[in-house]
C-alpha cells in the first residue's frame, strides 16, 4: 500500500512533469518575438556595416562551431533522433554570443562599425534575457544529447587549449548571414506570415532570396555562406 506522502510525492512529480513537457514541446514564446523582430530589424543593415567598412577578403579566427550555418541544423536533426527545438535554440545563443565578441574585439575604438555592433550586440541579449525568463530553471538544467554537447564541450574551450585544426577563417559578414538565417530557422514562428508561409530551414528559401536581391537594382547579390 501507498502512504499518503509518497502519494503525494508521485502526485507532485507527476505535475511537475506536466508543466516541463509542454514548454520543452512548445513553440516559441510569444514574448520573445518583439525583441526577435528588433535583432533582425539591426540585421537588416548587417551588408553596410558587416561588409562595406571592411577590406575586400577580411576575415577572423573562430571556432570551426561558430560557423553556424542552414546545414548544421539539418545535419543535427538527422543524426540525433527526436532532436529538441528548444535545445537547439540554446546552441544557437551559445554559438553566437561569441561570434558577436569575436567581431567587437577586433574592430579598433572608431571603427565605422563598431556602434552597430555593440548594438547588434546588446540587442542579442535582450533576447537571450527573454529566452530564459520564458521557461523554467529545469529547462537549462536537463543534460544535452552527446552529439550537441561534443559541439558545447568546443564552443567553451579555452583558447589557448584549441587545436590550429579547430580554427577557422570567415568573414564578419557571413559570420552575421547565418546568424540570422538560423534564427528566422530557429525562431519561424515570429517571421512566418499566414498569407506568404515560407521554409526559414529550407536552403531553396536563401536562394530565393538571392534572386531577388539579384532583380533588385540597387541592392548587391548576397554572398554564399562560408
Amino acid at each position: 500500500m501507498i502512504q499518503p506522502s509518497t502519494s503525494l510525492c508521485l502526485l507532485g512529480g507527476l505535475l511537475g512533469l506536466f508543466v516541463v513537457a509542454p514548454v520543452l514541446m512548445a513553440s516559441t514564446p510569444a514574448s520573445m518575438c518583439t525583441p526577435l523582430k528588433t535583432l533582425n530589424d539591426s540585421l537588416s543593415h548587417r551588408r553596410r556595416y558587416m561588409k562595406h567598412n571592411f577590406p575586400i577578403n577580411y576575415s577572423i579566427r573562430v571556432y570551426h562551431e561558430e560557423i553556424f550555418r542552414l546545414s548544421n541544423i539539418s545535419k543535427m536533426r538527422l543524426k540525433v533522433e527526436g532532436l529538441d527545438q528548444l535545445v537547439l535554440q540554446r546552441l544557437w545563443f551559445q554559438v553566437n554570443q561569441g561570434v558577436l565578441k569575436k567581431i567587437i574585439r577586433v574592430m579598433p575604438e572608431r571603427h565605422p562599425s563598431r556602434s552597430y555592433t555593440a548594438e547588434l550586440e546588446r540587442r542579442f541579449r535582450d533576447v537571450e534575457g527573454v529566452f530564459v525568463q520564458s521557461h523554467p530553471a529545469e529547462v537549462f538544467q536537463q543534460e544535452l544529447p552527446e552529439t550537441i554537447q561534443d559541439i558545447w564541450d568546443q564552443l567553451t574551450e579555452e583558447p589557448d587549449r584549441v587545436p590550429e585544426s579547430s580554427w577557422r577563417l570567415a568573414s564578419p559578414k557571413s559570420l552575421v548571414d547565418n546568424l540570422c538565417h538560423t534564427m528566422c530557422c530557429l525562431f519561424s514562428e515570429c517571421f512566418t506570415s499566414t498569407e506568404a508561409p515560407q521554409d526559414y530551414c529550407g536552403v531553396s528559401h536563401l536562394r530565393s532570396g538571392r534572386k531577388t536581391s539579384n532583380q533588385t537594382a540597387e541592392k548587391e547579390p548576397e554572398e554564399p555562406e562560408e
